[in-house]
């Protein structure tokens, strides 16, 4: 059974309804990946995973608040803000520097990953870890360098927006 709770902002959130069937991937990670901070999985957390989740590029905070605000005219901002911050911190998702010192986000899949994030459409695509272990191991070999390359992501220029500037 879900219950209020009060939060920093007078509002009350409800918890997520234990026991959520093993179909919601979102509902699950949201639920552990709190958990492993002391966190509670609010019904609000998990509505900004949700979006983050179906982006198909990086966003901002004040891009995704406009975006929830059309279906949920009650959250607030500094919900939405913190609740980004909550989803790094619980691995679920990633913040990048865009120029100007502006942070957009992206989903994280549970695996370890890294990124490739477009500078033109600001597109992110998910890269497997597979490919930067050769170069973790040149770090170790040449430099004695042990590297965390755990949510890297590197910036450049994607396929389809390369295509269209050589047009």
């Amino acid at each position: 059974m879900s219950r209020p709770h009060s939060s920093g902002s007078g509002r009350g959130t409800r918890s997520l309804p234990a026991g959520q069937p093993a179909a919601q991937p979102a509902v699950r990670d949201l639920s552990e990946g709190m958990a492993a901070r002391g966190r509670r999985p609010t019904a609000q957390r998990l509505v900004v995973l949700e979006a983050l989740r179906g982006a198909k590029r990086t966003v901002t905070a004040p891009e995704l608040f406009d975006q929830l605000r059309e279906d949920n005219p009650l959250i607030g901002r500094a919900t939405v803000f913190r609740t980004l911050d909550s989803l790094v911190d619980a691995g679920l998702a990633q913040r990048f520097e865009r120029p100007g010192h502006v942070y957009a986000y992206a989903a994280c899949s549970s695996a370890h990953h890294h990124h490739l994030v477009c500078t033109v459409c600001n597109g992110d695509t998910e890269l497997d870890v597979a490919i930067l272990e050769p170069l973790a191991a040149e770090l170790r070999r040449r430099y004695g360098f042990k590297s965390d390359l755990a949510h890297t992501a590197i910036v450049g220029v994607c396929r389809a927006c390369q295509t269209r500037t050589d047009q």
